[in-house]
């Protein structure tokens, strides 16, 4: 079985073949065909998606010269020497296609114009990269290459496929761009992808036929890393989705900043310092609670409390527990402190315990598990994130309970 069909016409998108066979496989079947038009993943590029009969292919990798479809179903679907229809998801390839054809170009012209070679890449569901053997590239180079690669587009450039004999003298002359090598199973005819008066390179996936078809190309980022960048691009379709998220994405804006996108920037810096403003205030009242809870337990009547707790609902803060417990006075005295977000006791918080060693270790598991938390104590103290807080009240009966049996005892 050969899968070269495909690799001639990347528009062939329906096709009758018939089966060579269809083994059990998980909770499918691993299924082979005479020829395929459904491309293995490979070459950087990943699976064609597609139906068999209507019956849905998720998966086709390649072993050699041979496709493998993956078929979901419990029973087998096919039978040897059966032909079947084949069909590709249309949208799913012509993205890879367009994807693949700008990652072509992209890396032909970072060649050309700054000798920049491409290490490999990667086409990812929602943006690709390239991954350049280089320190650095700036925002001078990414514009130049990204105003290089649409004028191209624009030029309606010309590309196209031709398939040579492994031993073929024209391979050594057309094949203008150094392979990075061929995999080791591959055998058979081998795949030219030119674009005209740019390059020539050998590829297995599926492309364009004119860089028109790519529409546009948009870099987004550079990520460094050591002895690489790693070039982030759109291609085409995804660009336009793109487009759309953030223009969307603005309007919601101009509602909540109450302005137009000129003055996003201006408008969310000034809300940066507001919330930091409200912030320092709202820990410089934190504490002063804290404190005035905490002179509450220590100027407490004789005989001194056993126990106290404590649970604030206006959210999450460390800084309010803390002040707490560092302020308060009483040794003996066993302290459970949480706090949360809300007062239905659905969010998440905090808890902490503080006493003598003996009670926190015969209590802070207990009131951790009620509380659906996870968290550790050690001597005197027991801290511990949590998410069921509307236990509280039965943590404060185990507190109470645990203190009755304790003086009982005596």
């Amino acid at each position: 079985m050969s899968s070269s069909r495909i690799h001639e016409d990347s528009f062939l998108t329906e096709f009758r073949s018939r089966v060579v066979s269809c083994e059990p496989e998980g909770t499918g079947y691993q299924v082979i065909f005479e020829d395929t038009v459904l491309f293995p993943e490979g070459g950087g590029q990943p699976t064609d998606h597609g139906w068999v009969d209507d019956l849905p292919v998720r998966s086709v990798i390649r072993k050699g010269p041979t496709a493998i479809h993956f078929v979901e179903g419990t029973s087998a679907p096919f039978q040897p020497g059966q032909e079947v229809r084949q069909r590709v998801d249309w949208e799913r390839r012509f993205d890879h296609m367009q994807q693949h054809s700008g990652q072509h170009l992209i890396t032909a012209i970072f060649d050309r114009e700054f000798g920049v070679n491409t290490k490999s890449w990667w086409l990812g569901t929602e943006d690709s990269y390239v991954d350049l053997d280089t320190k650095d590239v700036t925002r001078e180079q990414l514009d130049k290459v990204e105003r290089i690669c649409n004028q191209l587009i624009v030029d309606c450039t010309a590309v196209s496929v031709a398939v040579y004999q492994p031993d073929d003298p024209a391979l050594k002359s057309d094949v203008t761009r150094a392979t990075r090598g061929l995999p080791e199973d591959v055998s058979g005819p081998l795949r030219v992808v030119t674009i005209d008066g740019i390059e020539s390179n050998m590829c297995c996936g599926t492309h364009v036929r004119n860089l028109a078809q790519l529409q546009a190309v948009k870099f987004l980022n550079v990520e460094k890393g050591k002895a690489k960048c790693l070039v982030h691009f759109l291609v085409g379709g995804r660009v336009l989705r793109k487009l759309t998220e953030c223009y969307d994405r603005e309007v919601q804006f101009n509602g909540l900043l109450n302005g137009g996108a000129p003055s996003h920037v201006d408008l969310l810096r000034k809300l940066q310092t507001t919330v930091r403003t409200v912030q320092k205030s709202s820990r410089k009242m934190s504490s002063e609670l804290a404190q005035l809870e905490a002179d509450k337990v220590n100027s407490a009547p004789d005989p001194k409390p056993k126990f106290y707790t404590v649970h604030r609902t206006d959210g999450p803060d460390s800084d309010y527990v803390n002040v707490f417990l560092r302020c308060v006075k009483l040794p003996e005295c066993f302290l459970f402190v949480t706090n949360a977000a809300d007062d239905t006791g659905k969010g998440a918080g905090q808890m902490a315990l503080q006493g003598r060693p003996e009670d926190i270790a015969a209590l802070g598991d207990q009131i951790c598990a009620l509380l659906e938390g996870k968290g550790n104590g050690k001597g005197p103290r027991y801290n511990a994130k949590v998410n069921k807080l509307k236990a509280i009240d039965q943590c404060r009966k185990l507190i109470e309970e645990h203190f009755r049996d304790a003086e009982a005892e005596k």
